[in-house]
């Protein structure tokens, strides 16, 4: 059985301001939670698109969600603007869509998937079983070198060097093939802290760099939300819920430079760029859990919501840099 709480429901689904009949994407499906409360808002017009990797994730959204409205599509939200595209959405045609960039409960809490720390399954963390890359292959195969540099820059994890040289050296006498015999070693790396008993295991932060490298989570992210802002109509909302600090700057810089309304150098007197801006900050600062949801779901602790607004319709994006 699927089963997921979605955090910040009732702030990421009100500040899209839902129309009745207009168009809705939910780039990241999950169980359905948001899905559903922005399909209960919509008319027989209306329509909302799901999209997600997982197919356990769009099964179990499909059972939850009884629509018309509603289609469900298997794929990754790095590429919704094709997804969607081949749905007959095109540029300047929505009116909003969300983004729930967290790890789903399901994927946490089943063994098998490979994705926890405290339960052993086998090394793999894929949101999609059907990609080729798993964290067996990144685990046993990539160079020490490599392994610091994933575990340093996407777990920002200070013993990084540590923690690779631990596995390389594990691995020469055996493929390390489970979770729990991952953890250990990284935990062997790197011991809890005995002088704060509530400090994160000692092996989250690794456990999180390989899922984001097995997965691909940021390197295309800053793209997508420039192109999925195309899609939008003016007026259309943009949520977007994070849960660590990489991906939190991404979309916060991300929205911020297509808000601003000038990038020439401070030092010359009078614009030159002549850059208009496509996207109004509704949110200055993100919305947090409120302390009844933590205390209902513990894991919506390091969650912020951010939300903008097109100012234009099938506004362009950013050139890449």
């Amino acid at each position: 059985m699927f089963s997921h709480i979605s955090v910040l429901p009732h702030e990421a689904v009100d500040g899209l301001m839902i129309k009745p009949d207009g168009i809705y994407i939910d780039g990241t499906l999950g169980g359905g939670g948001h899905s559903a409360m922005i399909a209960e808002r919509l008319s027989d017009k209306g329509r909302l698109i799901g999209i997600d990797r997982d197919e356990n994730a769009i099964n179990a959204a499909i059972t939850r969600i009884i629509s018309k409205n509603f289609c469900a599509v298997r794929g990754n939200f790095h590429d919704m603007c094709e997804i969607v595209d081949g749905l007959g959405v095109g540029v300047g045609s929505v009116d909003g869509i969300l983004l729930d960039l967290g790890i789903s409960s399901h994927q946490i809490d089943t063994p098998e998937r490979g994705f926890s720390f405290r339960n052993d399954g086998p090394l793999d963390m894929r949101m999609d079983k059907h990609s080729p890359l798993s964290a067996y292959e990144i685990v046993n195969e990539y160079d020490e070198k490599e392994l610091v540099k994933i575990f340093f820059e996407y777990g920002e994890e200070r013993y990084s060097r540590r923690i690779a040289r631990a596995i390389c050296a594990k691995r020469n006498a055996a493929q390390i093939a489970t979770t729990l015999q991952l953890a250990e070693i990284i935990e062997k790396a790197q011991p809890r802290s005995k002088s704060n008993a509530k400090a994160p295991h000692p092996a989250m932060r690794t456990f999180m760099a390989l899922r984001i490298a097995v997965n691909d989570e940021l390197m295309p992210l800053g793209k997508l939300l420039r192109d999925a802002v195309g899609l939008l109509k003016k007026g259309g909302r943009f949520a977007v819920i994070t849960f660590h600090s990489l991906e939190d700057r991404i979309v916060k810089t991300t929205f911020a430079k297509l808000a601003s309304p000038c990038e020439c150098p401070r030092d010359i007197p009078y614009c030159a760029c002549g850059k208009i801006p496509t996207l109004k900050i509704i949110t200055r600062k993100p919305i947090l859990p409120s302390p009844e949801e933590l205390t209902a779901n513990s894991r919506a602790h390091s969650a912020k919501l951010r939300i903008v607004e097109a100012t234009l319709t099938g506004s362009p994006t950013l050139p890449q840099r």
